[in-house]
């Protein structure tokens, strides 16, 4: 059974509070180093860095809700290799699930990691959230609505679209669960762990609400995911809708670089597979009249479809980084939808599930033929 534990707060200071808590388990030597978001050059941005020093912590930014990178990808460049130490690692709940399936892939190991899963309200855009910051708001008075699960947003300013219909707003199996939603927010935050902690905490009941307002939560991501995938899938009916749609792809591979599931170190659009010989381009232009130059900008994303669709965990970093804001997390997520239940996978559920791609069965898709 889960040990449940109340993170004493000071002057509603949460994220004072946390980083005490992360400085305890520096100090304590319960891992060598934390894996957490700070504030390291000026105040606009936030980025996952690794930490050694109790002290240092005084930039991490726990609460901030912005995400540069997806943490699991840095977490599995710590430990793709044995170092010898154990890393403390900050994860929302998307990031949780991304570490999974990297680890599934080979491309992570939990070995030496500790897992401190946090409680998501959802993250802005990089330049909505420097944009706050310059005009002097507080992108994480986000977090003020948290006692009933809605996320109160400054004005003028939404949320990312992916974490609008997130319906993954804690990150369940983490070794360290920070629980903030549905609670006294800001003078409560629960913490569990699976295994007693260096630090006394005193000890905590888990409310009722919280599960209620948890599932308010689900239930409303899910209501805007649903609404979201069907409006998409009457836009974009077939592969003709969706050429037209994705026409402003520049094919510059942000989407692919920003990607925690894209891991293949030898990539073929990394390779000069679709830089083509000159006489290959006039026989296509000779045969179409007129050729899109570059080329195979869809089946480039449908070539990333293929490989990662059954891993996507949703996080939408793809769509962030798309300089023609084109709704690639929009087109990953539902095709990954229907894929997943296609074998009834859930991408970052367990590290338990086979992955369907690393998995032949005879009996599976016969309905497809022999």
């Amino acid at each position: 059974m889960a040990i449940q534990t109340w993170l004493p707060i000071e002057g509603e200071d949460v994220a004072g509070a946390l980083r005490k808590f992360l400085a305890g388990l520096l100090t304590a030597g319960y891992v060598d180093a934390l894996l957490v978001p700070c504030r390291l050059v000026g105040e606009e941005a936030v980025t996952p860095a690794l930490v050694e020093s109790p002290e240092a912590l005084e930039v991490c930014e726990p609460l901030a809700p912005v995400m540069s990178h997806n943490m699991a990808v840095m977490a599995g460049r710590l430990t793709v290799m044995d170092t010898g130490r154990r890393v403390g690692v900050w994860l929302r709940p998307c990031e949780l699930r991304a570490l999974i399936e990297l680890t599934k892939l080979h491309q992570a190991t939990l070995d030496h990691i500790l897992t401190i899963g946090v409680d998501c309200l959802g993250t802005y855009e990089l330049a909505d959230y420097a944009a706050m910051v310059r005009a002097g708001k507080q992108p994480a008075e986000l977090w003020r609505g948290a006692a009933d699960g809605e996320a109160v947003p400054a004005d003028g300013y939404v949320l990312r679209s992916a974490c609008r219909m997130c319906e993954y707003p804690t990150a369940a199996g983490a070794d360290i669960r920070i629980g903030l939603l549905g609670l006294d927010f800001p003078r409560q935050v629960l913490v569990e762990s699976e295994e007693p902690l260096p630090v006394e905490l005193p000890p905590a009941e888990m409310p009722a609400r919280r599960q209620e307002v948890l599932e308010r939560v689900r239930e409303r991501r899910t209501a805007e995911r649903d609404a979201v995938f069907a409006a998409w899938r009457a836009e974009v009916p077939d592969l003709r809708r969706l050429a037209e749609r994705f026409a402003t792809c520049i094919r510059c591979h942000n989407c692919m670089v920003a990607c925690p599931i894209c891991y293949c170190k030898e990539c073929i659009f990394r390779t000069p597979t679709f830089d083509h010989e000159p006489e290959q381009y006039f026989r296509w232009a000779e045969r179409r009249g007129v050729l899109r130059m570059p080329t195979d900008t869809l089946l480039f994303h449908i070539t990333r479809l293929n490989h990662m669709a059954t891993s996507c965990v949703g996080c939408g970093l793809c769509e962030s980084a798309c300089p023609s804001h084109l709704p690639v997390a929009t087109l990953f997520r539902s095709v990954a939808q229907s894929v997943q239940a296609l074998f009834n996978y859930e991408a970052g559920r367990s590290l338990e599930d086979e992955l369907p791609l690393a998995t032949f069965r005879e009996d599976e898709l016969t309905d497809l033929g022999k």
